[in-house]
């Protein structure tokens, strides 16, 4: 469990919210300037609070009634930025094992081959990072930051610097961390299909405040009535089961309680997949057959 409640002011800008996070993914969303990198920077102690406390399990790593501010590579917390920031000058095999000799050998809970396996990196061991691929490179720092063993993983906008397809790439892969590691992971993005995909549970965001907390149902339907409006548009999410795959048509048909719906691509899932539903996607029509969106999808 986390538990978060800080304030800080800087010039033009102030920062106060309180939350608290459990296992899984934690995603805080919102605006660009709305304090989602300055509570992420908290909690790694790369800025220290005017006022708060910051707990991770059983630890205090910042009290500011007792003057209590833990150091922050003493805090056994991995980052893992919007830039790889990888040592081009050792191999991803190094790189990777880099963060291990910050770690005591009696605390190092995660292996070298099972975080190598779940990212798929194997046949990259012995490359260097300049010849990797920008999601290569993202997925090598996210096994370097998972080789220390951190209590909590903090990724700030992992993909932001990434094209579509290698988005796509890594997704997967984040997954696998959160169902195959017991590491909480608190996860920011403005992009709304990572966070419905990925979150269990969603952090809102605005002018350094905390606006709203829960599922990603919850609190992305309600974002559309606030500021993030300008942003973000209106949408809904589905909780969904497959219920078969049509490789001939490259449709996947789901099943959900107001019927099944039908939906592009094969999704190869044994549990439930969430669907974003967004206002401007859905079409009201008097008789089905006079409009042009039913008529094209018919053809």
């Amino acid at each position: 469990m986390i538990s978060f409640s800080c304030r800080l002011t800087r010039k033009d800008f102030s920062f106060d919210a309180s939350f608290e996070a459990g296992g899984g993914i934690t995603a805080l969303f919102g605006p660009s300037g709305c304090g989602k990198t300055t509570a992420i920077r908290l909690m790694a102690g790369l800025e220290a609070p005017d006022d708060g406390r910051i707990v991770i399990g059983d630890t205090t790593l910042v009290d500011t009634t007792t003057g209590l501010f833990v150091k922050p590579h003493r805090r056994r917390i991995g980052l893992v930025f919007q830039d790889a920031l990888l040592l081009p000058h050792l191999s991803v095999r190094a790189n990777l094992t880099y963060g291990r000799w910050f770690t005591p050998p009696d605390e190092r809970r995660i292996g070298f081959e099972p975080v190598v396996d779940v990212l798929g990196i194997g046949h990259l061991l012995d490359r260097a990072p300049a010849t990797l691929s920008g999601g290569e490179r993202q997925r090598v720092a996210i096994g370097r930051a998972l080789l220390t063993s951190p209590r909590l993983l903090l990724m700030d906008e992992p993909l932001a610097s990434l094209d579509a397809d290698r988005k796509l790439e890594i997704l997967p892969f984040v997954e696998r961390l959160r169902d195959e590691f017991a590491i909480p992971i608190v996860y920011v993005s403005h992009a709304v299909e990572e966070v419905v995909r990925l979150a269990s549970r969603v952090i809102r965001l605005d002018r350094g405040r905390v606006m709203a907390a829960g599922t990603p149902a919850k609190v992305l339907a309600t974002a559309s009535s606030a500021r993030t409006a300008e942003r973000f548009e209106a949408v809904s999410i589905l909780t969904a089961s497959v219920k078969e795959c049509l490789p001939a048509y490259d449709v996947t048909l789901l099943s959900h309680p107001a019927g099944d719906i039908v939906v592009p691509g094969i999704i190869r899932s044994s549990g439930d997949v969430r669907i974003i539903l967004r206002a401007t996607n859905v079409t009201l029509a008097g008789s089905p057959w006079t409009i042009c969106v039913l008529r094209s999808a018919r053809r």
